[in-house]
């Protein structure tokens, strides 16, 4: 989804499973979950709706 900068996660949507809210430190092992063989840098399979491979800014310790 698009880049927001109200949350630490992008909302990203698997096509068959649906959306998750996902940091960054998520997002490729969430993509080898659920398609193992899928290259999460082939920009025809994997689509941004802006900003890609950004994540808001965030510490620990904010909520």
């Amino acid at each position: 989804a698009e880049f927001r900068t109200d949350s630490r996660y992008r909302l990203v949507r698997f096509e068959g499973i649906g959306w998750k809210p996902l940091a960054p430190e998520e997002f490729e092992p969430e993509i080898k979950h659920h398609f193992p063989d899928l290259d999460p840098h082939d920009p025809l399979l994997v689509q941004w709706e802006d900003r890609p491979w950004e994540w808001p800014a965030w510490h620990p310790g904010e909520a």
